[in-house]
């Protein structure tokens, strides 16, 4: 693709499983949302839909997010392997194929629902029930240019169900845990991120910045949301971030604002949704900026609760309407981080590998031997006899080099350890990941 104009086309979904909403719960939504005191049914509901409740100009905003179309929810596996047969079909993929021979593709950016009070939307409640469904089904298709992402949804301070949160602060625990487990259950380490809400804030920016190089959160849009809900840029603000399809580096203080930090940051708007979603012109932008600066990254994310069937084709048609605009331009569908090594023009680096080995009985020690990690240290997951999972950080002995990590009483007596595992972010990208039994280790 040397010395041709590419526009990478990433479509991410933010995969979260099976969703459930009655029309009693919907209504209750409605009465939140509206500060109204609807009797909760669907005679209320079917008023909502057709615009048939005073709301001092706030009808339409209404019948959108409550339309039959919002929630018409894939509420179980089978209906979403259903779609997932469809979209996933050389048929559906090859529909409309770029200009290099490929068909559609898809970044899975899997979630784990995990922690909350109960569950009233009838999720897959669980750590790697979603991960582990996808790659399943990832194998089962052979998508080979599909990709698992990460995606986080942080709890909100009263483990509300129904309620959305954006403190990592918050999470800490949580995160943790399912990035440990992460390494030692699935040899996985997460290089792209879909920040939950599309939200991010100057804690989730720090730990972002020490884990993960490839965020494809920024939702930068010219108008605020109609939805009273959102508000304020209430979720999601990207109210000043730049417009560009290129990415950018964003600033130690501000997410928003370009910067010096490693993580690249790219835009990607909404389609099949109520806010923020994709138009004619920003695709217009994007093929713009490829044409002039000879590339530029096209990112759109929706949910996969959602039928995506009709979302797809209604997106492919407006895609292929402005690429006639555009003859010197190639499209390229790609995965999300194929997409940002390719744009960035990492094609070349070498991933980190790292070497382990065990002195004295308690040191453990991570020494780089090749590439280059993204953070300033490894991620270190635990699991003892017992089954639980932990993570510690390292002591560093030579800055980018070598770190160590001594097992004892002050941390975790070894004879109390089953396996533990290394896990990094390549600074441009892949990722290694290593896990060792302690009987493997040679004394």
């Amino acid at each position: 693709m040397l010395n041709k104009k590419i526009l990478y086309l990433v479509h991410c979904v933010d995969t979260e499983g099976p969703l459930d909403e009655t029309p009693n719960e919907s209504v209750k939504r409605f009465n939140e949302n509206y500060k109204m005191n609807l009797k909760t049914n669907i005679i209320n509901l079917t008023k909502i839909q057709n615009q048939q409740i005073d709301l001092n100009g706030l009808e339409a905003s209404a019948a959108k997010c409550f339309s039959k179309k919002m929630l018409d929810f894939n509420n179980n596996w089978k209906k979403i392997d259903s779609m997932l047969d469809i979209i996933m079909s050389s048929k559906f993929r090859n529909k409309f194929k770029d200009d290099f021979g490929r068909g559609w593709v898809f970044s899975w950016h899997c979630v784990d629902h995990m922690g909350l009070l109960n569950n009233p939307r009838k999720k897959d409640i669980g750590y790697g029930k979603v991960f582990k469904h996808y790659q399943n089904i990832i194998k089962k298709k052979r998508a080979i240019n599909d990709e698992i992402n990460w995606h986080f949804h942080p709890l909100s301070i009263t483990k509300n169900p129904l309620a959305a949160a954006t403190s990592y602060t918050n999470n800490y625990e949580l995160l943790n845990y399912i990035i440990a487990r992460r390494i030692l259950d699935n040899d996985y380490f997460p290089t792209v991120n879909r920040p939950g809400f599309h939200s991010e804030r100057i804690d989730s920016n720090f730990f972002l910045e020490s884990w993960i190089p490839f965020d494809y959160g920024n939702q930068r849009f010219d108008q605020d949301s109609d939805q009273p809900d959102m508000v304020n840029n209430r979720f999601g603000d990207w109210s000043r971030a730049p417009k560009t399809w290129r990415g950018y580096n964003p600033s130690i203080y501000d997410y928003q604002s370009k910067g010096t930090l490693k993580r690249y940051i790219f835009r990607t708007l909404n389609f099949g949704t109520r806010i923020r979603c994709i138009e004619e012109k920003h695709i217009n932008e994007a093929f713009k900026e490829a044409d002039k600066y000879g590339s530029a990254i096209l990112a759109y994310c929706n949910h996969d609760y959602r039928n995506m069937v009709e979302e797809i084709n209604e997106l492919r048609d407006k895609i292929l309407k402005v690429k006639r605009k555009y003859k010197d331009v190639k499209i390229y569908f790609s995965g999300a981080e194929e997409a940002a090594i390719k744009h960035l023009g990492f094609q070349n680096k070498t991933k980190p590998k790292l070497k382990i080995s065990l002195r004295d009985n308690n040191i453990f020690v991570a020494e780089l031997i090749d590439g280059e990690i993204f953070g300033q240290q490894p991620f270190l997951a635990i699991k003892d006899k017992k089954g639980n999972y932990y993570h510690d950080n390292f002591d560093i002995e030579i800055p980018n080099r070598k770190w160590i990590y001594t097992l004892d009483i002050q941390t975790i007596k070894i004879n109390e350890i089953l396996e533990i595992g290394i896990g990094t972010a390549g600074r441009y990208g892949k990722y290694f990941t290593k896990k060792i039994t302690f009987n493997e280790f040679k004394k």
